[in-house]
């Protein structure tokens, strides 16, 4: 299945000053084929690939020294291969279980430059934390579930793909209805690969929400390995009601019961690291960069992938599926879910809100991104203009910002009197 980091990995194996590659994400969400697949397409030898997890054997080669000569003649042996750089792809996968091969990679850049090195694997955040990686030795790459674009790709609908990157506005209305079918479908499906393999083999849903679950529970075998960083129960309990408050602003206390603060939101960012969530957090629209004005205290949560989301939230979809308006589903909450999965999956890594600081106010606005220079605010809401008040007040608050962007199952529309833009929920990617 094609992947958008495809792209990214092509980029980095053509740059001159190219460094060894950390690839991280969650576990599940094809790390390991996306690595291996490029290797073969784009490589003119060998994908070397070491699972530091299958292969503890191989750990020791790291413990005497980080001579990468004597590592790489090593590996040759032991593998019963040679490693050409320049024309092979050295992978280690897993590599968070041999701590020494993730402080080697610095050593790779400084001694043999011309090989090009990719690690992967799950949890790397725990193992990270003990290692220092001088700046500009290693570089990092984020992989996330499979987008809505590669989700249509998967399902052999490139036709309906190529028109999403087109970014045409006049379509039919034949067409907008066909792409939100296929954005209710994947509300429900999500991006984890073996989800949207098994939808595509199989056209029934059942069969999905059976693998989401094991997933969900193989994630909750993990916090295990958090320990004694977090309470299991806890992280149980954090994990479910994160899912359940997507859209809403986070309040420690209302996450778990009979647990302090102090735990739940150690909780809350030990599930961060692992990647089962990411934080948005609020800012000011006044000026660039975001992350300059962002609250440590006033926060929302995405789930890792809406798939999963909709079956921990325990959602009835022989109801849900059908309400005709996509933002009608579990209170739009899968909607706000979408919208930020989306924006992760294409490169808007870092997400933001507006909440207004005057006491006793509501207003709030969904998410607030960086492009070009520029601050865009989105509401994900269905309705006419007058309904969004708060995005009528930000645009007031702060006149610099050209526009506010309305994300919902209506076509495109814009007010531009109002400062608004209209656009489907299946655009978001390619604002």
């Amino acid at each position: 299945m094609y992947r958008i980091i495809e792209e990214d990995l092509i980029e980095w194996k053509n740059r001159k000053s190219r460094k060894p590659l950390i690839l991280r994400g969650l576990r599940q969400v094809g790390k390991t084929y996306s690595v291996i697949d490029f290797g073969k397409k784009y490589f003119s030898g060998k994908v070397h690939t070491v699972d530091l997890e299958k292969r503890p054997d191989l750990h020791p080669i790291f413990e005497k020294n980080l001579k990468m000569k004597r590592i790489i003649a090593e590996l040759e042996l032991v593998l019963d291969t040679s490693i050409s750089p320049g024309n092979d792809l050295l992978f280690f996968d897993e590599i968070q279980n041999c701590p020494r091969a993730l402080l080697a990679l610095r050593y790779f850049y400084e001694d043999m430059p011309e090989l090009h090195v990719i690690a992967a694997g799950s949890l790397l955040e725990f193992s990270l934390k003990d290692i220092s990686f001088p700046v500009g030795r290693v570089q990092f790459m984020e992989m996330y579930p499979m987008s809505f674009e590669e989700f249509l790709l998967a399902a052999g609908k490139e036709r309906l793909a190529e028109l999403l990157r087109s970014r045409e506005k006049n379509i039919s209305s034949t067409l907008h209805s066909l792409l939100i079918e296929e954005v209710r479908k994947y509300f429900f499906v999500g991006g984890m690969p073996e989800c949207v393999k098994t939808y595509v083999e199989e056209d029934k849903f059942q069969p999905v929400f059976d693998i989401q679950r094991n997933l969900i529970e193989s994630f909750r075998e993990d916090f295990s390995k958090y320990a004694p960083l977090a309470d299991k129960r806890c992280l149980n309990g954090v994990l479910t009601n994160s899912a359940r408050s997507v859209g809403k602003q986070i309040i420690y206390a209302r996450l778990m019961e009979g647990f302090s603060n102090p735990t739940i939101k150690n909780a809350f960012d030990l599930l961060v690291k692992a990647r089962l969530l990411y934080r948005v957090s609020s800012a000011s629209p006044a000026g660039i960069p975001l992350g300059a004005s962002a609250s440590r205290r006033k926060f929302k949560a995405l789930f890792a992938d809406i798939g999963l989301m909709q079956n921990l939230c325990g959602i009835r979809a022989g109801e849900e599926l059908f309400k005709s308006d996509l933002l009608a589903i579990y209170n739009g909450a899968l909607a706000e879910q979408f919208v930020g999965q989306e924006l992760l999956a294409h490169g808007y890594n870092q997400l933001f809100y507006w909440a207004r600081e005057a006491k006793s106010s509501t207003a709030e606005v969904d998410y607030l991104i960086e492009n070009n220079g520029k601050i865009i605010p989105i509401e994900v809401k269905s309705g006419t203009a007058g309904r969004l008040k708060s995005l009528h007040l930000l645009l007031k608050t702060f006149p610099q910002i050209d526009s506010g962007y309305v994300c919902s199952s209506a076509p495109f529309a814009e007010l531009p009197e109002q400062r608004l833009k209209f656009i489907p929920l299946y655009s978001i990617a390619h604002i």
